[in-house]
């Protein structure tokens, strides 16, 4: 695949992915390599509606959207890599193993979420993700998604 880097803006990765406000958890793409990684960029300010119920005293972004935004980062890898935004193809989680939640993120943080393939084979692929907020890792975790045209 290219060895170029790429890096989308909000408007290229909605081309990308079907997910809207409040569900779309990223906000820039940096570092994409077709085919392989990419870095995804979320701010997490306090206007986001789930910090309305999830601990208002002391608000938390919920694990499970840290790994869900790992997954959009994931998504776009695969839609930039198989031509999707053309298509209408689809990426769906099929499964998630090894997740680990290492420390709070809360509003004023940027995540920065690492994806790698670890392998593709046709519609499904695998990957790796750990989200950072600065130098801290804050959640880490290995998906399996399928792609449906």
């Amino acid at each position: 695949m290219s060895e170029e880097l790429l890096s989308l803006n909000i408007n290229e990765i909605k081309e990308c992915l079907p997910h809207r406000y409040p569900m779309l958890l990223v906000d820039k793409i940096e570092d994409l390599k077709l085919g392989e990684s990419a870095v995804g960029i979320k701010n997490v300010t306090f206007n986001e509606p789930f910090f309305q119920g999830h601990f208002p005293e002391r608000p938390i972004m919920p694990g499970v959207l840290i790994v869900e935004a790992m997954g959009q980062t994931a998504g776009i890898v695969v839609a930039k890599t198989m031509n999707l935004e053309k298509s209408g193809g689809l990426v769906y989680f099929m499964s998630m193993d090894k997740v680990k939640f290492r420390k709070l993120v809360e509003p004023g943080d940027v995540l920065r979420l690492h994806v790698v393939k670890e392998k593709s084979h046709g519609h499904v692929w695998r990957f790796a993700g750990k989200a950072y907020v600065g130098d801290s890792l804050v959640a880490e975790a290995v998906f399996t998604a399928m792609i449906v045209l």
